[in-house]
């Protein structure tokens, strides 16, 4: 067991890189397997869900190497696929491994996997995704000894209109990996606008598919024999492509700079992205500037300066990112005055308030969120990374208390943060991975 040991109270300084987005690389490396050629992936994440995918994709029969001596590009030749079945523990451990369904189901017409797992925020049902399959043509079978398994068959897939009864993400993209090689056209209504969707998307064109409005509430795929890029099958050509930053982790560290009265750029990023995060700090009183041609945002706060209370809803993309709730709430615990947060998309999003009580936040739970009171003193604390954001929310609690904060459970954090520790080190924190055996 590892945990984390921050000695907060340091102002961060300096400059932060941003890894490539999680959620672009779990959907991005699984529609690896409905190409006809292989393929260059860049800027691939080094995170626990990442390497399960990897893993997956070698179980499956996937040909992968490492590209480089940055340790994040990989070559991947999915030529020699042999099997549909998704390991069961492996699945069990990410929330992403459904796309192996719609991936597995679009390049064999069938696919088994177990029920995801992934972080505990709540019913996150797959309803929707396998109300997409159906429409396609295929046909679910929910099997296993504790109804959890997912099998999928079609004779044939068919496009065909399929509209999202709610806005999912995963369901959505779902729902392009088995329509984008589908006789005919789909049409994905009530669609999610994720930036993550529209990077799945472009990864897909890239290689040959057709797919316009990603983005937008409509998408639009006419469905293609083949996947091999422009130069076409049996190409010497290795087609490269780079996923896009980490909004989330972008968010996160702005955020952490903020808290610790900083001074960061925060570097390969799209600030467009950040837009409802920035709009958010800004209201509170953070100086937070985009600089489009660096691909950059710099956060400053004066050393004396004092955050003004603000009220926060999580809405899809283009809202508030409820993936940045945890993470503001700690924020919000610093500021002179009461604040709110309307949580709309996950109803078990606040485990890690009793963590942040701890360290002597005064945070309310309300029916649909919570009244945060702040100009809270953070005294450092043990504390419990309760999910993958909970973990980043007392990584800021850390930074930010007086004393020593010890922040076990740390298996969450590393699912979708690479080396947090060691990029916040390098930016004057006084964090510490140690073992605890």
């Amino acid at each position: 067991m590892e945990k984390f040991v921050i000695n907060g109270g340091l102002p961060l300084k300096g400059e932060i890189w941003v890894s490539g987005a999680k959620n672009s690389a779990v959907a991005i490396l699984p529609a690896a397997l409905l190409l006809d050629v292989p393929c260059i992936i860049e800027n691939v994440p080094d995170i626990s869900d990442v390497k399960i995918c990897l893993k997956v994709l070698q179980g499956l029969g996937a040909e992968i190497r490492p590209v480089g001596k940055n340790g994040d590009t990989y070559w991947i030749s999915c030529k020699n696929i042999n099997s549909h079945y998704v390991p069961y523990e492996e699945a069990k451990k990410m929330r992403a491994s459904y796309y192996f369904l719609g991936a597995l189901l679009g390049r064999c017409h069938n696919a088994c996997a177990a029920m995801p797992g992934g972080c505990p925020l709540g019913a996150r049902p797959i309803d929707q995704h396998l109300k997409a399959f159906e429409i396609l043509g295929a046909k679910p079978i929910i099997t296993g000894r504790n109804s959890d398994v997912v099998e999928l068959h079609a004779n044939q897939l068919r496009g065909d209109v399929i509209s999202m009864d709610v806005v999912s993400v995963g369901a959505t993209m779902n729902a392009i990996l088995a329509s984008v090689k589908a006789d005919g056209v789909t049409i994905i209504e009530n669609a999610a606008k994720e930036p993550h969707i529209v990077d799945l998307a472009n990864f897909l064109n890239y290689m040959g598919a057709h797919i316009k409005g990603a983005g937008t509430d409509t998408i639009k795929i006419q469905g293609v024999k083949k996947l091999c890029g422009n130069a076409g099958e049996g190409s010497t050509v290795d087609y490269c492509y780079s996923i896009v930053p980490d909004q989330i982790e972008a968010g996160t560290f702005m955020i952490a700079a903020a808290v610790t009265h900083g001074n960061v750029f925060i570097k390969g990023v799209i600030p467009k992205h950040l837009e409802a995060i920035t709009a958010k700090l800004r209201d509170a009183g953070v100086s937070v500037t985009e600089i489009e041609d660096e691909d950059a945002v710099h956060v400053f706060v004066k050393e004396n300066a004092e955050f003004k209370p603000t009220n926060i809803k999580t809405e899809p993309y283009p809202g508030f990112p409820t993936d940045m709730q945890p993470q503001m709430a700690v924020f919000l615990t610093l500021v002179n005055g009461q604040s709110t947060i309307t949580e709309n998309v996950w109803e078990d999003r606040f485990r890690y308030v009793n963590e942040l009580a701890k360290m002597g936040a005064k945070i309310d739970i309300t029916q649909n969120g919570a009244i945060v009171q702040g100009s809270a003193v953070l005294k450092g604390a043990d504390v419990q990374a309760c999910d993958l954001r909970a973990g980043a929310a007392m990584i800021i609690a850390g930074l930010a208390a007086d004393g020593q904060t010890s922040i076990s459970d740390i298996r969450h954090i590393e699912r979708g943060y690479a080396d947090i520790a060691g990029k916040l080190r390098g930016i004057g924190a006084d964090i510490a991975k140690i073992s605890t055996n």
